[in-house]
């Protein structure tokens, strides 16, 4: 029985009683004794960036007689070179001089924007209503939510490698395991969908699908995303497909949204106006909900309405423009762009396919190109991260390889690839100018005497 003493006033001028009193109890309980035990949560603990780590870590100079040239970040902005459209800019102007859009938005976007954005996406395959977009603070806030409304902690969600290294930055933060599935260089970044099907239990909660490819640059084929349709409709696994590239292939391709494939997998696609339109730093992102047989039910929309509650849903002012934005946007702009980056994607692969020991796999689309290092013709480097780090010491061109793109395997000499027994790395093609290009061509030369015409 433990006893506690309790001090009673009986009122005004007179001393206080104390009454002993003695309550039933084990007796074994302590006393907090207040003290600052301030500590970070498990899961900003769990939270890792593979980018950040690896860039981190290596301890390298820039060469101060040249210019630092930065291929590392898929930013199209950073250069100057790249701007977004006119029309662009002047719905931005327009919706913030309205005065119409400075306070709280609808969690989940304002109702004229989903409508904007399910009719500039709806067509006769994938048909889309108001109530299948959220929209999102950006296409990174899209794919997070996404992956919350699909997996719990403790199940598993697969993922490609090499990739976008935020899958398994988000997965982990939530406590969701990450199985990385193959992409093969020489069949132009294919899925190894043998490997695929092999990772799949009973605690996967889905497949990742990114196409347009970052970091590969590639672009599937119909005939290929039909195949990943299939794998996905044996195993009843849902898609989260992150097609923020998505119309941003050169001439020769043809870009093929996966949901007008589909007639009995749900899918989430995730977007945005980050990439197609050059504007990263205005954080609009979208998901569009498919789900022909109402196998998502109510529950996916409904937990992705609670999700983005979270923070209250995107910009207001870009909400605003959003309309003008998509339905404005000239389609030489569009062409334009492109035309760059397959300019600079031509210029690259040409010069470095002439260097012995550099095997660069030509991309399709999006921003980004992969070279493969066969490290027996450059024996002074252990790994991609070694070749990279004197590149940067070296010729002052900062490249990220491709480790950063998903666990290094044993059997492929440093590299993120089992299938290719080479290292990696990656350039982005947003950040290209002609005379960049140039830079980093010429920089290649400290690897590996070559004839440059």
């Amino acid at each position: 029985m433990d006893s506690y003493l309790i001090q009673v006033k009986n009122g005004a001028g007179t001393r206080p009683s104390i009454l002993d009193v003695r309550i039933n109890g084990t007796g074994k309980g302590k006393v907090r004794k207040p003290h600052w035990a301030v500590r970070a949560s498990e899961m900003s603990k769990k939270t890792f960036n593979p980018i950040r780590t690896i860039v981190d870590s290596m301890k390298v100079e820039a060469n101060p007689k040249k210019p630092m040239i930065s291929l590392s970040i898929g930013d199209p902005t950073v250069f100057g070179n790249l701007p977004t459209a006119d029309e662009v800019t002047q719905a931005m102007k327009d919706a913030l001089e309205s005065g119409n859009y400075n306070g709280y938005a609808p969690s989940v976007g304002y109702q004229s924007c989903r409508e904007a954005v399910a009719a500039y996406y709806s067509c006769p395959e994938a048909p889309l209503e108001t109530q299948d977009v959220i929209l999102a603070s950006g296409c990174s806030q899209a794919i997070e939510m996404a992956l919350a409304v699909l997996a719990n902690p403790g199940q598993n969600i697969l993922v490609p490698r090499p990739g976008f290294s935020l899958y398994k930055t988000l997965a982990l933060s939530l406590g969701i395991e990450v199985k990385f599935y193959n992409l093969l260089p020489e069949k132009s970044w294919e899925i190894d969908l043998k490997q695929l099907e092999s990772l799949v239990d009973e605690k996967t909660a889905c497949l990742i699908v990114n196409n347009p490819s970052n970091t590969c640059g590639s672009v599937f084929s119909k005939g290929h995303l039909q195949k990943i349709l299939a794998v996905a409709s044996r195993q009843c696994i849902p898609i989260l497909a992150d097609e923020i590239y998505g119309d941003m292939v050169f001439s020769e391709c043809k870009y093929e949204p996966i949901a007008t494939l589909s007639t009995n997998v749900p899918i989430l696609s995730c977007s945005g106006l980050a990439k197609r339109w050059l504007v990263p730093g205005w954080r609009m992102g979208w998901i569009l909900v498919h789900d022909r047989r109402d196998i998502f039910g109510n529950e996916i929309r409904d937990g992705l309405v609670r999700l983005s509650q979270r923070i209250l849903g995107p910009c207001a002012v870009v909400q605003g423009a959003l309309r003008h934005i998509l339905h404005r946007t000239p389609s030489e702009f569009y062409h334009n762009t492109l035309s760059f980056l397959k300019s600079n994607a031509d210029l690259c692969y040409t010069a470095l396919a002439a260097v012995p020991g550099l095997q660069p796999v030509r991309p399709a689309g999006a921003m980004y190109l992969m070279v493969g290092i066969d490290m027996e013709h450059f024996p002074e480097f252990e790994n991609d991260v070694e070749f990279t780090e004197h590149l940067i010491s070296e010729q002052s061109v900062f490249c990220l390889p491709a480790t950063v793109s998903g666990p290094s395997c044993p059997e492929s000499n440093g590299g993120a690839l089992p299938s290719w027994k080479t290292a990696q790395s990656s350039v982005g093609f947003s950040q290209l100018l002609l005379w960049a290009s140039s830079s980093v061509l010429s920089s290649l030369r400290c690897c590996q005497p070559v004839s440059w015409p």
